[in-house]
């Protein structure tokens, strides 16, 4: 087993693979730039070395300062977390020259499935079922008005290199496909340095269930079931759940098993997961994509399965098995996780960037805070706003609803903006309770929001209107309701009146 271990990280991830480390008695090494010198993970690990300043592109995005900083450690391994260089093949090529060992798959693996229409054509050829479109890129405007007929409306664009919704676009019409294909090449263009796109049906309605794979250097390919990831902002996932509400043993088994499939096409190794499109109509589902790394949302399979899976990614770097099969594999219980954002969900999710004043994070049965500020520190403008992956887990998903929804009414941030109100708004949400979710969620609890207050304005005003109508006039000819304690609306009309 490794002594120690490098975390090319910050925040959150690399807190959580700290501790791992610790549990594990793996010396822990921290790389940070200008803007993280006093963050918690710096804080947390054994040792600490700059690579640079705040900008990802000169810090931890630096392959050759991240394997310098391993050296002078003497770090025998580099743990990548997600995000900045854990899907870099190129980096993991660098670090195996260098005498260390790379805590994910390998760079052959990595380049197959990272480019979407790669992965398409492996999951093709392994048999599993995918969207109907392109599998190579679009060459021009004509082709793609011809691929878009085929396939038929709606229609979504996607960057071959993409990710987190970048490259991204729906096209309800053909009217729109001209407009939406400069969009999504120039996105493209300017995140990957790629602007290859190409072509998928839009599934009506659909789920986004992802199922998390593990293999190791011995032949061991397993799956540990699906995590619901179907309510996203700019495409992008913000509360996860294991298992999903549609709970189905068959769907599951089906799903798992290709998703196994196309981790044995690659020769995979370590955790990955298997993202798939699920019709919320008829069940179907269709490969997506495959990510090549831990997951943010990794903390709900834990919590239901029982099994760390970054012990498990350190265990297999090392050269060890896995220390489960599929058949130690069982979902007990519901596990829901919220990623808790310094961002603003009234201002269509903007970054809230900020001093953290005030921190209190609750406690209790089922409560699970993987957290990477503290009371003081400051959320950078630089790097992902997130705060936390925030998770309750339950003997059943009403559990996990109640302990989360008690949890977050505990949570305190204060000092910036985050999306804790949004989060205590959806579990209270009638659909999100009853488990029917899409990756249309926002949109629609947004509309269903603004309906809500309507209604409730209209209310307010018959009673304000009622109560006038039962009242007496004073000397200035202004109106007192019945009521001894008028509501704020009685109040705003009245001073309105005498003001006037």
């Amino acid at each position: 087993m490794f002594k120690k271990i490098l975390i090319a990280n910050r925040g959150e991830i690399a807190c959580r693979v700290i501790r791992a480390c610790r549990e594990m008695r793996i010396g822990t090494v921290a790389v940070y730039s200008d803007a993280d010198r006093d963050a918690l993970h710096v804080r947390m690990a054994d040792e600490a070395y700059h690579v640079g300043p705040p900008p990802s592109a000169e810090s931890y995005l630096r392959g050759e300062k991240i394997i310098e900083a391993a050296k002078l450690s003497g770090a025998e391994a580099i743990h990548p977390g997600y995000g900045f260089l854990s899907e870099n093949a190129g980096f993991v090529r660098l670090v195996g020259e260098s005498g260390l060992t790379f805590i994910g798959p390998p760079a052959e693996a990595m380049e197959k499935m990272g480019g979407k229409m790669s992965a398409r054509r492996i999951a093709i050829d392994a048999g599993v079922p995918v969207v109907p479109g392109t599998t190579e890129p679009l060459e021009d405007i004509d082709e793609a008005r011809r691929v878009a007929a085929e396939v038929g409306y709606p229609i979504m664009l996607k960057a071959s290199a993409g990710g987190g919704g970048k490259g991204m676009r729906l096209v309800t019409n053909e009217a729109e496909l001209l407009s939406a294909l400069d969009a999504a090449r120039s996105e493209a263009r300017s995140s990957f340095g790629d602007d290859a796109v190409y072509i998928e049906k839009a599934v009506v309605r659909p789920r986004h269930i992802e199922i998390q794979v593990f293999s190791d250097t011995h032949g061991n390919h397993v799956h540990l079931g699906e995590r619901e990831c179907s309510i996203q902002r700019r495409h992008q996932k913000v509360i996860e759940e294991c298992p999903s509400p549609i709970n189905s043993a068959e769907l599951r088994e089906k799903m798992g098993a290709c998703a196994v499939m196309v981790a044995k096409a690659v020769d995979y190794v370590g955790a990955g997961t298997v993202e798939f499109l699920v019709s919320d109509l008829d069940r179907s589902f269709y490969f997506l994509e495959m990510n090549t790394r831990l997951q943010v949302e990794h903390p709900v399979t834990e919590l239901v399965t029982g099994i760390d899976l970054v012990r498990e990614q350190i265990g297999v770097a090392a050269g060890y098995p896995l220390s489960f099969s599929q058949d130690d594999v069982r979902l007990v219980g519901h596990s829901i996780e919220c990623r808790i954002y310094a961002e603003d969900a009234e201002s269509n999710f903007l970054p809230s960037p900020g001093r953290v004043m005030r921190l209190r994070i609750p406690q209790g049965p089922g409560i699970r805070d993987d957290g990477g500020v503290y009371e003081g520190a400051v959320v950078s403008i630089y790097y992902d706003p997130m705060i936390s992956k925030f998770a309750a887990y339950g003997r059943d998903r009403g559990e996990a609803i109640d302990r989360m929804r008690r949890a977050l009414a505990e949570y305190e941030i204060a000092g910036i903006h985050t999306t804790l109100p949004f989060f205590r708004e959806v579990m209270e949400d009638e659909e999100f309770v009853a488990g029917r979710l899409d990756t249309g969620f926002i949109s629609a609890w947004k509309e269903r929001r603004k309906q809500l207050e309507a209604s409730q304005e209209d209310s307010d005003l018959a009673i304000i209107a009622a109560a006038m109508a039962a009242g007496k006039k004073e000397a200035d000819g202004s109106v007192v309701t019945a009521s001894a304690t008028p509501s704020k609306w009685a109040k705003v009309g009245r001073a309105q009146r005498l003001a006037q």
